[in-house]
């Protein structure tokens, strides 16, 4: 299963055994289940294709399919292959134990700074990667982000994300993790990933967003203007509040740049190496 042929071979339901389900979504549903003949455990994915066609979404998964089965990265979840019958497409995706980082964060409220900052890290060499490989994500956010059993970050849903060179102009994504850029319908690249790092180190270390408000259209107004407060908190380091200043910039070209962050000091200092959290 965990090898590059998987993708290429014929798969059908019943070289599968179902377990329970793990999550449900718009589109359909995912459970556990194990390959039948290795044993080997992995999430389906089941998307009913009576939904995707309601919503004129065959492109857009088509091209997620494409994307996260070319990634091969440790923080990417990996897409080992998809079947269909005549109702259904069923994705086999890598197992992610932990679950959801959102349900994790709400859980605990916060998160300290050796977590914050690792999970930023996992995400930035993962976003690098990906870069690199000219995929821009555009929907980095807690509910889209996994945690192994070692409780190591996965990228998990590909479902905004592009291939490309040139800059893009579709507006997409989640209202709170929203670039500039973005809300002010002008052209984005690369560096709209970068700004949701600033954005999640923020939630992560303050337990909610830098730019909620009582409304979206406010939401929307903070992040064009980049209304960025800080609470008076003693647990939240210097360090960290320079590095999300430095992230959550208007100009997109003067964010700082991925390899500088693996660099900055509040994340050299706290993140694991290993990308493991807790130990």
């Amino acid at each position: 299963m965990a090898n590059d042929s998987s993708a290429k071979r014929e798969w059908s339901i019943n070289d599968f055994e179902i377990g329970y389900r793990l999550g449900k979504g718009k589109f359909g549903r995912v459970y556990l289940a194990r390959e039948a003949k290795s044993k080997y455990i992995v999430a389906l994915k089941v998307i009913f294709k009576e939904q995707i066609e309601k919503y004129q979404m065959q492109h857009q998964l088509k091209r997620e399919m494409t994307i996260q089965t070319s990634l091969r990265h440790p923080y990417v979840l990996r897409l080992y292959g998809w079947f269909h019958d005549a109702e259904r497409i069923f994705l086999i995706l890598e197992y992610a134990h932990g679950g959801e980082l959102y349900k994790v964060l709400r859980k605990s409220g916060r998160f300290s700074e050796p977590q914050a900052a690792t999970y930023i890290a996992s995400l930035t060499h993962a976003l690098a990667y990906c870069h690199e490989k000219n995929v821009i994500h555009r929907d980095i956010k807690p509910e889209n982000l996994l945690l192994d059993h070692e409780g190591r970050l996965k990228i998990a849903d590909f479902g905004w994300s592009v291939q490309s060179k040139s800059k893009r102009h579709t507006m997409c994504g989640t209202l709170d993790y929203l670039a500039p850029e973005m809300v002010e319908n002008k052209a984005h690249d690369y560096a709209v990933d970068t700004w949701t790092l600033g954005v999640l180190c923020y939630e992560f270390l303050y337990g909610a967003p830098p730019f909620e408000a009582d409304s979206q259209a406010d939401t929307l107004k903070r992040i064009a203007k980049v209304d960025l407060s800080f609470p008076s908190t003693p647990y939240v380091s210097a360090e960290a509040k320079a590095l999300i200043t430095q992230l959550l910039v208007k100009d997109s070209a003067k964010r700082l740049q991925l390899e500088q962050i693996l660099k900055h000091p509040w994340i050299v200092l706290n993140a694991d190496p290993d990308g493991t959290f807790p130990k």
